[in-house]
């Protein structure tokens, strides 16, 4: 109410200011000339003036043209009444009012007010701001949430069953304490959710603001980090101070290893901002002072640069694990976002979820979005499979390149490339089943196939591994066997890539060569060259080197070679599989099936043969 007050009253004063310039400006608008007396008195004697309005001193005159100016007669002159008179001049004369003395007042010492009301206001303006900075400066910048504000509760998560199982216990504990003290049981202090971006780990924290109906307060680990060291500190006392007074509380910590990084790393020793307020945090969770009834429930992505105090039992007594959603997990998640968009019969959530392994909640969110987006793109009133499908395609392969022009003999090759990759897979044993080959550039790729497990991989066997190096080598054979070696493409970079370094983990971290054993060789997923890891870490000779290097070509040299020998088996399905990416450029599963069954490939649905 106050500061509304003072707005309008600086309103007031810039109205007054802003009145008076335009009265200042624009009030003797055709008036504005001032002439001499002198010359005043030749137009009258000339027989040049019509009108003459007298005002005490000030005379307001008109001439024969009817051009007007003003004039001031010096000392009232005496004479000029029988000169206008003579000279046959209209005169009127104004009656003389005379103003009261709070009048004159305000009109003489207006501006003055004015220039010193502005002056105070803005001065106090100033001296708030500032006042306001340095008093709360060292305070905490923690958010409160509201019952109101949070609508989120434990139905809203999903992909988690187990993280969402060990917080209801928090839940529980904070809405029946005597249950769990008549024992002898003791809140946890301290709650660590663990888990790659985008699991969902402030979701669940939401969600337990949601649940337990309790005050909330969130804060980023960034938010205590200052370039003056101690401010860091003074925030996280009183942070808990403030928690202290409205116990049972949750403290919700996001991106804790802001600050909760391991000590002793700054250029500043123990001086650091950084540690400060680390050594604060730590005295406050388990410190002389007690702080029962309060929470602290923290996230991080990265563990495994936290400070061993911070994880010591007594502070952050549970850790919970918030992993990437399963096969079910993501059906879950799909289920709960696709309540929010009108979405068609067609759509399968479970095909779904077998389409979008790896992906975390924030990744299945952006799906949903992007699909309700294309429908709308598209004027639909639901959305359908072909929606989340394309959207998931884009997602992971990136968007179609229709503006890429190729030659026949290029698409040609490329359809070659995918139908050696999708046959092998198909053929070799234990491998993901082809789910689509396109030809359709997408990305940095001009061509892809993919492949969707039935089920998610917690490991993999030898023969699994053995298969997708197969797999990965069928696009440069296929090349090879029709065009011949020397007209084969650099497509299969990519492909080498990758079947190179499953080989070599398959050699140096699963023990899978009869040679060297079940042995650790490397710990570094992107090592290239065993003599410079050799070098820097001494952990094997130059003949077991050489020997790695052995094993790592054999394992790619027995599956190039029975790639080989199933293309040439199958150069028919080959020629077809070709025939068919030309025609159609992208291939279901089911149109594959027709090929590998060495039937007529079936049009895809909404094919029209015009």
């Amino acid at each position: 109410m106050i500061n509304r007050i003072k707005n309008l009253i600086l309103c007031f004063f810039a109205v007054a200011i802003l009145v008076s310039l335009v009265q200042n400006i624009f009030f003797y608008k055709s008036e504005n000339v001032i002439v001499s007396y002198s010359d005043f008195v030749k137009d009258v004697n000339n027989n040049q003036i019509r009108d003459a309005t007298v005002n005490g001193n000030e005379i307001k005159v008109t001439k024969t043209d009817f051009k007007k100016y003003i004039t001031y007669s010096p000392m009232n002159d005496p004479e000029l009444l029988d000169v206008l008179l003579q000279n046959h001049v209209n005169i009127t004369g104004v009656a003389y009012k005379e103003r009261s003395i709070l009048v004159s007042i305000f009109i003489s010492w207006f501006p003055a007010f004015l220039l010193a009301g502005l002056w105070v206001f803005f001065a106090q303006k100033i001296h708030n701001s500032i006042g306001k900075g340095t008093l709360l400066f060292g305070k905490s910048t923690a958010k409160t949430v509201s019952q109101n504000m949070t609508k989120v509760t434990f139905l809203d998560v999903a992909g988690c069953p187990e993280a969402i199982e060990e917080v209801s216990e928090l839940v529980e504990y904070l809405k029946e304490p005597q249950r769990f003290q008549k024992l002898g049981g003791k809140m946890p202090k301290g709650v660590l959710l663990i888990g790659p971006p985008g699991t969902g780990k402030t979701l669940l924290a939401k969600a337990i603001a949601g649940e337990a109906r309790v005050p909330f307060f969130t804060i980023s680990g960034s938010d205590f980090v200052e370039m003056f060291v101690g401010v860091g500190a003074s925030r996280v006392r009183d942070m808990f101070k403030k928690s202290r007074k409205c116990a049972p509380c949750i403290l919700f910590v996001d991106e804790i290893d802001a600050v909760g990084r391991k000590r002793g790393g700054g250029f500043r020793g123990s001086n650091d901002e950084r540690e400060q307020t680390l050594n604060q945090i730590l005295v406050e969770m388990d410190g002389f002072q007690e702080n029962q009834g309060i929470i602290l429930i923290a996230a991080t992505n990265r563990p495994d640069v936290l400070d061993p105090a911070l994880l010591r039992s007594g502070r952050f007594d549970r850790r919970i694990v918030v992993p990437l959603p399963d096969l079910r997990g993501r059906e879950a998640i799909l289920k709960i976002h696709m309540k929010k968009i009108p979405v068609g019969d067609d759509v399968m959530p479970m095909i779904l979820s077998r389409g979008t392994s790896g992906f975390s909640g924030a990744d299945l969110a952006n799906l949903v979005n992007e699909s309700a987006l294309l429908a709308a793109r598209l004027n639909k009133t639901k959305v359908t499979m072909s929606e989340f499908e394309k959207s998931r395609d884009r997602i992971t392969m990136g968007s179609e390149r229709r503006s890429c022009i190729m030659t026949d003999l290029q698409k040609e090759l490329i359809a070659y490339h995918e139908s050696g990759h999708a046959i092998v897979g198909r053929l070799v044993p234990e491998h993901d089943p082809v789910h689509k080959i396109t030809i359709i550039p997408r990305g940095r790729s001009l061509g892809v196939t993919i492949f969707l497990p039935q089920q998610d991989i917690l490991s993999k066997n030898r023969q699994h591994l053995e298969g997708q190096i197969s797999s990965l080598y069928g696009g440069r054979l296929a090349e090879e066997i029709i065009y011949g070696v020397h007209r084969v493409s650099t497509g299969a970079s990519n492909d080498i890539k990758v079947a190179t370094q499953l080989a070599t983990n398959m050699v140096t971290k699963w023990g899978f060569s009869e040679k060297l054993g079940p042995l650790l060789y490397s710990e570094e997923n992107n090592e290239s060259s065993f003599k410079r890891f050799k070098s820097e870490q001494q952990r094997f000779s130059d003949a077991t080197a050489q020997m790695i290097d052995q094993e790592v070509r054999l394992f790619v040299e027995t599956n190039y070679q029975r790639t080989k020998k199933i293309l040439k088996k199958n150069i028919d399905i080959l020629h077809a599989m070709k025939d068919a990416l030309i025609k159609y450029e992208t291939l279901e599963s089911c149109q594959i099936d027709d090929l590998m069954s060495r039937k007529p490939v079936r049009p895809p649905q909404g094919w029209s043969t015009n």
